[in-house]
């Protein structure tokens, strides 16, 4: 297997997820992952650009920034792409007036946005809001438009709080899917154009640049179909059981392993559509940058042939 060095080779940014990357958030706004401030503080210390790519809906990016700062961590809200911003510019763009489907948290960033007479739905991780009443509104605005317009900020399935997992946005933008009949425009990662606006504002090219996040669908697989090199951290919502057999095994043994990206399907895990990582052998990542070496490492795109198995499984050729 290629070393770091050469695995690594041509990267200048790193874009970092934050939930369940940087902290978990909770009760109290949450706790800051074991060693997660002095990565950070060691990333920034080295020559690589730095940028924040998150899909956090329940809170403003000022009070998103003021919380991780109060943990102390090194950031700025010039250093984020949030959802809510994105959207807001999008919605201006178009002349759409949304519905807002959204939490309280984050009601503040559409302020200046004209919310009369609703043209769309933007729906976010609402929380608590997320009551019938307030579902079947949505569906009824979307039912009424002749050309209805759906905007989810993230796709997420779910995210890890200090308390457990929690459903996230992606649930209810699919009910409102398959009720209206419709695709939602996903404004947040896995979309493409999210990963290409923050390398636009952290000024890298995709294959300069390697995503860091605990989603192995929205942060690895969204990443590496933008021709971006992507890790998995063993923090936040990764689970184990997401990973094939021979997968889990390497985890068991403590080393992080070098493995195809999969998702969850009927007929168990199936490789991501896009580009592939190598396989390979179990490495460490380098400890004078990532820390306490719980981050999963992903690879380059294969240079060569990827086939698959008539089982469904990667097979890669390895350079």
């Amino acid at each position: 297997m290629a070393a770091w060095s050469e695995r690594l080779a041509g990267v200048r940014g790193v874009l970092l997820d934050i939930s369940g990357v940087l902290h978990d958030s909770g009760e109290g706004g949450g706790v800051p992952i074991p060693g997660s401030v002095e990565a950070l503080a060691r990333l920034k210390r080295s020559q690589l650009k730095v940028r924040f790519c998150t899909n956090e809906s329940q809170k403003s990016r000022g009070d998103l920034v003021g919380l991780l700062r109060h943990m102390g961590f090194d950031i700025s809200e010039g250093e984020v792409t949030a959802p809510a911003p994105a959207t807001c510019l999008i919605l201006k763009e178009r002349g759409l007036r949304p519905h807002l489907l959204i939490h309280d948290g984050i009601r503040s960033e559409f302020a200046q946005i004209d919310t009369s007479n609703p043209n769309c739905v933007v729906i976010a991780d609402a929380g608590e809001s997320f009551s019938y009443q307030n579902m079947n509104k949505a569906f009824q605005v979307l039912m009424e438009l002749d050309n209805p317009v759906l905007i989810s900020l993230g796709k997420g399935r779910y995210y890890k709080e200090t308390s457990g997992l929690m459903l996230d946005v992606g649930a209810y933008t699919k009910a409102l899917e398959y009720a209206c009949g419709i695709k939602a425009e996903v404004v947040g990662k896995p979309a493409p154009g999210y990963f290409q606006s923050a390398l636009q504002e952290m000024g890298v090219e995709s294959h300069e640049a390697i995503m860091i996040g605990d989603d192995i669908v929205g942060d690895v697989g969204g990443a590496q179909r933008c021709g971006m090199r992507a890790l998995q951290v063993r923090t936040g919502k990764f689970r184990c059981r997401c990973l094939e057999p021979s997968q889990r095994r390497s985890f068991s043994r403590g080393g992080p392993s070098v493995v195809p990206p999969t998702h969850r399907t009927g007929r168990g895990p199936q490789p991501l559509p896009g580009p592939q990582p190598f396989g390979g052998r179990g490495a460490s990542v380098p400890q004078e940058v990532l820390g306490d070496g719980r981050w999963l490492p992903w690879g380059r795109r294969p240079s060569r042939r990827v086939s698959t198995s008539s089982s469904g499984r990667g097979v890669y050729d390895h350079a």
